[in-house]
């Protein structure tokens, strides 16, 4: 009998271990990386609406709703274009280092088991999502550029094409598995080039192929409300720890240095911008310092998780000031019209955080990483350099063309009279602050001459010299 239940316990072992070992093999979904990563989604969520109200404050109060509307509305759009699309294009299987398949569309194959190929302790859905909040915010930072003039219709057929066109291949060949330039080693920890180059680059060729905005140079045009940018610029500075420390994809000491260096970068380029400020324009201005923490966290976006703190107060101090100049003194030598300076702050801003990236990276920081050029690997800053110019190369080429096609169809700019009334009544029939006897709704009925005659004149408001 002994003998008899001995034999059926090892059959019932044998039986057992085949699921013993494919159990073993499965990744393992962990409860504080998928915590972390929730609450650092809805961190990075929370960025774009302060980016709404970052733009909002710094427009005309005839454009406030548009502008702020931008954003939100790209919440909408790039939800639904990531779930069904996008996510397949920008982390689906590889195909020639330049694109991701099909595979994926819809979602189809993407779950509640983790992905070890990008995120082995994490819900795929999770990983995904995550993504998602940067292909969100990505084309709502272009929108600083284009402020004041384009026509909504346009504007939504643009952004779906450019998150298309433009943000999913570049995702890929980053940070997607078989791209050419992960492959090639380059580094961008959280979006030097995926997010800030290609929207701050992608920004300033629409400004330039939809020309100044009516009366630039001869209206007043300072910002309506400068609490609610630095309010915004607040938000973003929240948000962005889950940004840079969620790009670690685990509740690690990876996240917790990138958690450092993007604060500390902040504060560095908020000091800086404000000093040289001060000295270039006598006095130092709160717009000025909300708008050079901001040039802090784009500069160490990239960098966040391969430098170490002190790396990243160089990096904050000279972002600062490159930023500042770019807006200040640039923009105005050049004569294009970078309304809200997206190009200013995160074209150059992003693009001195990618070859930062190359000069002080650190494996004692990151051993995944690289050592960057004061660490002995010249090499690194040559290969940054590289991906800066491949990401430049494709954000003029497929934005100009995009706005070519977009064009084609339907009409890219506001009118003179719409830009007169302000794009909140012409485009939606709104406005921010509505007198107590207009109301706040514009029936559509009413023609854009009879909104330019009731439009209350913007008042002249001392502000930032740059916007």
């Amino acid at each position: 009998m002994k003998r008899l239940w001995s034999l059926v316990i090892a059959l019932i072992s044998m039986l057992a271990l085949p699921g013993t070992v494919m159990a073993a093999d499965t990744p393992a979904i962990d409860t504080g990386d998928t915590s972390f990563i929730i609450f650092s989604t809805a961190l990075v969520f929370l960025m774009t609406p302060g980016l709404a109200l970052f733009y909002g404050g710094m427009v005309r109060k005839k454009n406030v709703l548009s502008t702020i509307m931008h954003s939100f509305i790209i919440m909408a759009v790039a939800s639904i274009q990531w779930v069904v699309i996008g996510y397949s294009l920008a982390f689906g299987p590889d195909h020639g280092g330049l694109i991701g398949g099909l595979n994926w569309l819809g979602l189809a194959g993407v779950g509640i088991d983790p992905n070890p190929d990008y995120a082995a302790t994490i819900p795929a859905f999770v990983f995904m999502a995550f993504q998602l909040m940067f292909a969100i915010i990505t084309p709502a930072l272009i929108t600083g550029s284009i402020a004041e003039r384009m026509r909504f219709s346009a504007f939504l057929a643009f952004i779906l094409l450019w998150m298309t066109v433009v943000y999913a291949p570049l995702a890929h060949w980053v940070w997607g598995v078989g791209g050419f330039l992960r492959t090639m080693g380059a580094l961008d920890f959280a979006g030097g080039t995926v997010v800030h180059i290609s929207s701050g680059v992608s920004g300033l060729v629409a400004a330039l192929v939809l020309g100044k905005r009516k009366g630039l140079g001869k209206e007043p045009m300072a910002p309506h409300q400068i609490p609610m940018t630095v309010l915004g610029a607040g938000l973003l500075w929240f948000g962005w720890f889950g940004f840079n420390a969620g790009s670690a994809l685990g509740a690690n000491g990876l996240a917790s240095v990138a958690l450092v260096t993007t604060n500390t970068s902040a504060a560095a380029a908020a000091l800086s911008w404000m000093a040289v400020e001060w000295i270039h324009r006598g006095k130092p201005t709160v717009l000025g310092a909300a708008s050079g923490a901001v040039a802090g966290l784009v500069a160490i976006t990239p960098a966040a998780g391969f430098v170490t703190p002190l790396s990243s107060i160089v990096i904050g101090l000279v972002g600062g000031v490159l930023c500042y100049f770019a807006v200040s003194v640039l923009k105005g030598k050049l004569g294009y019209d970078d309304a809200l300076d997206a190009f200013g702050c995160h074209g150059v801003g992003g693009t001195w955080g990618a070859l930062a990236t190359g000069i002080f990276a650190t494996k004692t920081i990151n051993p995944s990483g690289a050592d960057g050029l004061i660490y002995g690997n010249a090499a690194q800053l040559g290969i940054q350099a590289t991906s800066v110019g491949v990401t430049i190369v494709l954000a003029v080429i497929a934005t100009f063309v995009i706005l070519k096609v977009v064009g084609a169809f339907v009409k890219l700019r506001a009118t003179s009279e719409e830009e007169e009334a302000g794009l909140d009544l012409s485009m939606h029939g709104e406005e921010a602050y509505p007198d107590f006897l207009g109301g706040g709704f514009v029936p559509t009925h009413i023609t854009v001459s009879k909104q330019v005659k009731s439009a209350a004149v913007n008042p002249v408001t001392s502000g930032h010299p740059a916007h």
